[in-house]
């Protein structure tokens, strides 16, 4: 029975940081309207320094608003992002 308790809780943090992961991208996007990769990367692991996301997961989640249509690349720079309203 802990088990459970112990993976459901897990699931549970690691959904919520991801949560806290996408608001810190919009956040920043919204803020900036458009920036490079690295750049949006630095903002958001020191704007969540309190957990240290992996790079990875930040990527994943910014692949993950650009296909719900929070943001797009640029056609002229595909490593930078723009936000859109």
């Amino acid at each position: 029975m802990a088990l459970l308790e112990d993976s459901h809780s897990a699931k549970k943090v690691e959904e919520n940081r991801g949560h806290a992961i996408e608001a810190a991208i919009v956040r920043t996007m919204k803020a900036r309207k458009q920036l490079g990769h690295q750049q949006l990367l630095a903002e958001v692991l020191s704007q969540l320094a309190f957990f240290k996301p992996d790079p990875r997961a930040v990527k994943k989640h910014i692949e993950s608003l650009i296909e719900r249509e929070f943001l797009e690349r640029d056609p002229d720079n595909p490593s930078t992002y723009k936000y859109l309203a």
